[in-house]
């Protein structure tokens, strides 16, 4: 699978994807106009130790919810994910074996070096 999952509302969405070379084969989902499928969700959960690792709690929801003072297991993390689309951490970046996750300086960086080499 070669896909981004952003949104084109998220400016620092927009400002990492054009920051790269993205191989024109790649598939690009704006969240908002199409939600993550379950099947999606899953896939990139097996990149990750957690659903939670996919979780955005900067996200307004996120506080709304009071999710930081809930235990929620696997499945719950995983249907609130896909019911409200901020809570998925982004820009996630998949290509094959490779996973990027969020807007962490490190991610970011990783990314530029993934994509931008001479190698991709």
């Amino acid at each position: 699978m070669k896909k981004v999952f952003y949104l084109s509302t998220c400016d620092t969405c927009k400002r990492i994807m054009n920051d790269l070379d993205l191989p024109e084969d790649m598939l690009i989902q704006d969240l908002k106009k199409e939600p993550i499928s379950l099947d999606d969700l899953s896939h990139l959960r097996n990149f990750t130790a957690s659903y939670e690792d996919l979780l955005n709690k900067r996200a307004r929801i996120y506080k709304e919810l009071n999710l930081k003072n809930k235990s929620l297991s696997e499945e719950e993390l995983k249907e609130l994910i896909a019911e409200h689309y901020t809570l998925l951490k982004r820009p996630v970046f998949i290509d094959g074996d490779h996973i990027f996750i969020g807007n962490a300086k490190k991610t970011k960086d990783e990314l530029k070096k993934y994509f931008n080499s001479s190698d991709y």
